[in-house]
C-alpha cells in the first residue's frame, strides 16, 4: 500500500470533505508502515456501506510476525440523528449527524510488545456543530518503566507543540476514561483521549486538526520502537498473563467503550466494531499472581494518577 501524504491544513479550506480525505490517506500510511514493521502479513480489505447512510474501509492483519491480529478501520457515516444517539451527546434528536474518522488496534502475538490502541474522529451537526475527539494509550501486558516513561513524553512533547495545558488535561481524562471500575484498575498506562475539541475564540478549527492530525501521523513513529525493544523469547507463564490481560481488555470494550457503542446505536458494520477484541483471552477464576512478580507489579501500577514522565525507572 502506497503511503499518502495529508496536505497541509493552511493550502486548503478545513471542511468535512478534506478531513474525511486526509483520515482516508492516514489509514492507507499507517497500514503501509505495520505491515513493513510485521514483515510477513499483509492487510485484507472489506468495504462496507452503512443503510442509513456512508460507510468504510474495514482493514485487518492477522497471524503475522507481530501482529496475531489487529485493524486499522476507515469510517465516514452520516444520517439523521437517532433519539438513543442524541441521548448519549446531550443534543436534540431530528437532526443529522456527519463523522468520519480512524481507528486501530492493534494484539502482538508476544507478550512482552503491549498492545496498543489510537483513534482520530470528527463529527458534524447540521445546526452548525463540530469537534474533533480521539486519543492514543498503551496496554503494556508486562509494564517497564523506562518505557512508559517514554510513552508519555513523547506524547508531551506533541501536546505541547499545540497547547501548554493539552497534555496534563488529556492524560487525566485518559486515566478517567481507561479505567475498569468493577476491577478498580486501569485498562493499562494510559495516554492522553479527549472529545468535543470545539472551536473556540481561542482555538480555530485549523488549529484542532493540525493537532489531531499529528496524533495520527505520530502513531508509527511511537510505536515503533516499543515493538523493535520487545521481541524477546517468552514462555507459557507469559502468555497465560497476556490472555488474561487481554480479558481485561475485552471487559472494557464491551462494557465502557464509547466508539463500541456508537458504532452498535449506529447500525454500524458489526464485524468493524468488534475488530477491537483479541484473537484469543482467557479467564481464571480468582487468578492471583505471585508475590514480588513482574505480573504483581504490573498488576499494581494498573491505576490513576501516576505521573509517568517524571516516574524513577523500577
Amino acid at each position: 500500500m502506497a503511503v499518502s501524504k495529508i496536505e497541509q491544513p493552511s493550502s486548503i479550506k478545513i471542511d468535512k470533505t478534506f478531513i474525511s480525505q486526509s483520515f482516508e490517506n492516514l489509514q492507507d500510511s499507517i497500514c503501509s508502515e505495520l505491515e513493513k514493521l510485521d514483515g510477513k502479513a499483509v492487510f485484507k480489505e472489506e468495504k462496507w456501506n452503512r443503510p442509513g447512510g456512508g460507510g468504510g474501509r474495514a482493514r485487518v492483519i492477522e497471524n503475522g510476525h507481530v501482529f496475531q491480529k489487529g485493524g486499522v478501520n476507515f469510517s465516514n457515516v452520516h444520517g439523521l440523528l437517532s433519539e438513543k444517539m442524541s441521548v448519549g451527546l446531550g443534543l436534540a434528536p431530528g437532526h443529522e449527524f456527519f463523522a468520519t474518522g480512524v481507528s486501530i488496534i492493534l494484539h502482538p502475538s508476544n507478550p512482552f510488545i503491549p498492545i496498543i490502541h489510537m483513534n482520530v474522529r470528527y463529527f458534524e451537526m447540521s445546526n452548525g456543530d463540530r469537534w474533533f475527539g480521539g486519543g492514543i494509550d498503551l496496554t503494556p501486558i508486562y509494564i517497564n518503566v523506562k518505557q512508559a516513561k517514554y510513552f508519555h513524553q513523547c506524547l508531551k512533547t506533541l501536546c505541547e507543540r499545540h497547547n501548554e495545558s493539552y497534555y496534563q488535561e488529556f492524560k487525566v481524562w485518559a486515566d478517567n476514561y481507561f479505567y475498569l471500575k468493577h476491577r478498580n484498575e486501569t485498562r493499562g498506562i494510559g495516554g492522553i483521549f479527549f472529545d468535543r475539541l470545539t472551536i473556540t475564540p481561542q482555538i480555530s478549527l485549523e488549529e484542532r486538526y493540525a493537532f489531531v492530525k499529528e496524533v495520527g501521523e505520530s502513531f508509527i513513529r511511537i510505536y515503533k520502537p516499543l515493538v523493535e525493544e520487545n521481541m524477546k523469547p517468552f514462555g507459557e507463564d507469559e502468555k497465560r498473563w497476556q490472555l488474561l490481560r487481554r480479558g481485561r481488555y475485552v471487559e472494557f470494550n464491551l462494557i465502557y467503550d464509547r466508539g463500541t457503542k456508537f458504532g452498535l446505536d449506529t447500525n454500524g458494520r458489526i464485524e468493524s466494531i468488534f475488530m477491537s477484541l483479541p484473537p484469543e483471552v482467557n479467564w481464571l477464576y480468582n487468578y492471583q499472581p505471585l508475590p514480588n512478580s513482574e505480573e504483581a507489579f504490573t498488576l499494581n501500577m494498573l491505576r490513576k494518577g501516576i505521573d509517568w514522565v517524571n516516574l524513577e525507572n523500577k
